[in-house]
Parts: structure tokens; C-alpha cells; sequence
């Protein structure tokens, strides 16, 4: 466990992602002593995990980015109708180093034109492994991913982090925060961005965890390409407007900006193929931060994701006269027909939604059911539901939270022994901030307006995060 020195983690009113149930928490903590509303299932059996940014040292308050604080993990273990609630640091060695140094040694995004004088020490990596953004469980191998990094292996169940991992040095390129794994072939497919060229570096790591295939992919220049998809026999990569810029950044505009000018544009590629295989297709202009999946259907190639018209990344939808619904995505499809050329493309659902999840063991191949985190329509980053769109009827199922209750992504956990694609519970972190309570929400995912199967009361505050996860027993 580690020993944690922290800032005050009261608030101060300079930050958004400073203030209220987002301020970070500066203890690690465990137990079994939880007060249950409801039943746990005794059929829920594995852990569910979120992670998300818990900054300790931080260079500036006012220009902090909720990118750039430290990983987390909230963890809650599931056996025979029980839970256990733990949560840990990740304990990377950027962490680490500022640990031992009890103050900042990286000044964060919104920091990076800052004049101050470095504080790295030398031979120490020039930028910091956050590992604060997303999971993924392959090989028996749970990873903590922050995409400008190499990925962080952590030991279940005690959430220790054994240490960033290159694959036996042949990951050689940044590596997403959304790898995808076909569990039908056991393989994971992963990519990484970056300002300098190969903007774009993707490989295919086999069903043992040995990385087996690289290709660059050629882009015109450097774009924010937080998520793509993979299909049972294709890669899709998103080309779209979120553009990397520095020159911008020197001239005092955001490193990270939307360029309506760009297009947006989907390649596809064979999972094995390389930067020649891409075929490229034009799209309306748009941005995708999460897709949901890919599949085929003969000649077309499905991909659904949360689509929105612009998107704010360095404010994240804080600056003053930002329109969430503009930026608040909606579940969209695109159908590219690979013989013709054509493309369908629009929104199936009225409905403001992003943190899109599918049941992981149908990933890559043909879904009935997405998943996704409603928005709340007046303030940023902020869900205060959950949704289940069906695929065949066209239709939405929601939850609600209830009045200043607000939560994350929802994963799909699957029954033991489950018969069906939604047979199983939908499972996220949910806080009453009239309370100040925080509390794990189980749902049935075949009756999610029922409300709750079972309600667990944690004892101690568990801030909004990003991306959850789930490792079944």
C-alpha cells in the first residue's frame, strides 16, 4: 500500500475537476463492511474495476487538466453475494519519483509552454506514465492504459502494479487507451498516435500475449485518435478533426483542437494488413472520442459509436459558453459497403451518450445490445444514467440515477454461466452528492428500468473517474 503525500482534497473552487465529488482522495483503502440495499446476485462473480485521474502533486491548480492526474483504481469483488471495496494508486515510476520528491516534477498538458524550469531529474522518463484512463484484461493480463505510454500490468486481486510492460521490446509506439480484444481468437489489437511520423503505428498482439505484427498507417498529420474499432476481419482507424498542432500551442491556441477543415474519414484494413491494405472513406465531419463495435454483414462493415457535432478536449466542456449539445455525442452508425463504395452513416438515438460498452466476450463480432452513460444536459462530464439500445427493435431502454446523483460507465458483467448476450448485470459507480454518498449499482441488464437489483453503500468517497472494466472468476 502506498504511502501518499497530498495536496488539500477539499476543494478550492479554482478547478472544476478540483472541486466536488472530482477532488481527488488521498487514502488507500479496504473492507467488506458495507451496508447492501437489495441482494447482491450470488450468480455475480469476478471484479469490477474503474479508473480514473487522483492527482497528488500538481504544478498549477487553475491550469490542471483532469488528464493529468494519477491513476487510481476503485476496485469491488464479487463471490457467492458478497463484496469487498479496495482501492489503490497506480505506481508508476513518474508516480513514484514525485512521491520521493513530495512535490510536482511534470507540469501536465495545459502546462506544457510554461517557462518554469524543469524539475525532471535527469535520466527519469521525460513525461509520466499516468496510467489513469482505461483497462484491458487479455491473456490473463489486466492492463492500466494511458495512451501516450506503454501499458501497465496490475496484479488482481490486491490491485499491485508490477510495472509498465514493451512486449519484450517490440512494442515500439504509444499504446491506446482502448485496445481491442477479439476473444473469439484470443488476439489484441492495439495502435498508438503520436506528433511525429508514423502519426499512426498498430500491431496485433496473439492470444499467448506475444506481439506478432506492426504496421504503420500514413495520415496527413497528427490527430487526437482516442478510440478505434476492429471487426472479426478488420481494423478501422478515425481520422477525424481533433488535430495535434504545436505550432498552435505556441501561438497560444489549444495543442489539441477541433479542424472542422480536416473531414473526417474511416480506413479499413484487414487485421493483418498494412499501410498499403487501407482503403480510406470520407464521412460527414464529426467527432468520435469511444466507439461502441465493428462487424461485418457480408459486404458492409458496421461500426457504431458515440458521435458528436464538435468537441472541447483541452476545456473537456468547462469554458464559459460551451454547448453541451454540440459536444455531448450521440450513438451513430456508419455502414461502409466494401464492394460499392457506399456509405450510410447517422444518429440511431435521439439520446446524449458516450463511455459506449458492449458484453466484452462479443466484442469484434455482431451486437444486439450497446451500452452507454447518459449525459447530463446542463453540466459538463457529468452522467446521470445509463442506457441499453437494441440493435433489433431500434429501441432504448434507460435508468436514471435520481435528482444531484451522477455516475460513469457502466460494464456489462455476465452471469455465471449466462445463455444470452444481455444476460447479466450492468454495474457502475454512482454518487449522491446531496448525500455525499457513494455507492456501487448493480443492474439487471435484461430489466434496466426496474432500477437497482442491489445498491452497496461504500463508506468512503470514490471520486468520478473514467473507464470501468470487469474480470470475471
Amino acid at each position: 500500500m502506498a504511502e501518499t503525500r497530498t495536496r488539500n482534497t477539499e476543494g478550492t473552487g479554482v478547478n472544476f475537476f478540483l472541486d466536488g465529488n472530482f477532488r481527488p482522495v488521498s487514502e488507500e483503502r479496504e473492507t467488506k463492511d458495507m451496508t447492501v440495499i437489495g441482494a447482491i446476485p450470488k450468480d455475480l462473480a469476478g471484479t469490477f474495476l474503474r479508473i480514473g485521474p487522483n492527482p497528488v502533486h500538481i504544478f498549477s491548480e487553475e491550469k490542471y487538466h483532469t488528464f493529468d492526474g494519477d491513476g487510481m483504481i476503485h476496485a469491488i469483488e464479487f463471490i457467492d453475494g458478497s463484496a469487498r471495496y479496495k482501492n489503490r494508486f497506480v505506481e508508476t515510476e513518474g508516480f513514484k519519483l514525485e512521491q520521493a520528491h513530495g512535490d510536482w516534477l511534470y507540469k501536465g498538458m495545459n502546462s506544457m509552454m510554461d517557462p518554469s524550469p524543469s524539475r525532471i531529474p535527469e535520466g527519469a522518463p521525460p513525461s509520466k506514465n499516468l496510467a489513469n484512463t482505461a483497462f484491458a484484461y487479455h491473456n490473463k493480463t489486466l492492463y492500466a492504459l494511458h495512451e501516450p505510454s506503454k501499458p501497465t500490468i496490475i496484479e488482481l486481486p490486491d490491485l499491485n502494479t508490477v510495472g509498465a510492460t514493451d512486449f519484450n521490446g517490440k512494442l515500439k509506439h504509444p499504446f491506446t487507451a482502448h485496445p481491442k480484444v477479439d476473444q473469439k481468437t484470443g488476439e489484441m489489437m492495439t495502435y498508438g498516435y503520436a506528433f511525429q511520423a508514423p502519426f499512426v503505428s498498430y500491431s496485433v498482439i496473439n492470444q499467448d500475449g506475444e506481439l506478432v505484427h506492426t504496421t504503420p498507417i500514413t495520415i496527413k498529420k497528427p490527430v487526437f485518435m482516442h478510440d478505434f474499432a476492429v471487426s472479426s476481419k478488420y481494423t478501422l482507424f478515425l481520422d477525424f478533426p481533433i488535430t495535434l498542432d504545436i505550432e498552435r500551442a505556441i501561438a497560444g491556441g489549444p495543442a489539441l483542437g477541433f479542424e472542422k477543415a480536416h473531414g473526417s474519414r474511416i480506413g479499413v484494413m484487414p487485421r493483418f494488413g498494412t499501410d498499403a491494405d487501407v482503403r480510406w472513406f470520407e464521412v460527414k465531419p464529426g467527432v468520435v472520442v469511444h466507439t461502441a463495435n465493428a462487424w461485418e454483414e457480408e459486404d458492409v462493415v458496421v461500426l457504431q459509436a458515440s458521435r458528436s457535432k464538435t468537441v472541447d478536449i483541452i476545456g473537456a466542456g468547462t469554458q464559459a459558453g460551451d454547448a453541451l449539445s454540440e459536444t455531448h455525442g450521440q450513438l451513430y452508425e456508419w455502414r461502409i459497403n466494401l464492394t460499392t463504395g457506399d456509405i450510410s452513416e447517422g444518429p440511431i438515438s435521439e439520446l446524449h451518450c458516450d463511455f459506449t460498452r458492449v458484453n466484452d466476450a462479443y466484442a469484434c463480432h455482431a451486437t444486439r445490445y450497446v451500452y452507454a452513460a447518459l449525459f447530463n444536459p446542463q453540466r459538463p462530464f457529468t452522467f446521470d444514467g445509463v442506457m441499453k439500445y437494441d440493435n433489433a427493435s431500434n429501441q432504448e431502454t434507460t435508468f436514471y440515477y435520481g435528482a444531484e446523483r451522477y455516475g460513469g460507465e457502466a460494464v456489462f458483467a455476465p452471469r455465471l454461466n449466462s445463455a444470452s448476450e444481455d444476460d447479466g448485470y450492468l454495474i457502475t459507480f454512482v454518487h449522491d452528492e446531496t448525500e455525499d454518498q457513494s455507492e456501487c449499482v448493480i443492474l439487471d441488464a435484461q430489466d434496466l428500468a426496474s432500477g437497482p437489483v442491489a445498491t452497496i453503500v461504500i463508506p468512503f468517497r470514490v471520486p468520478y473517474g473514467f473507464h470501468a472494466g470487469w474480470v470475471g472468476h
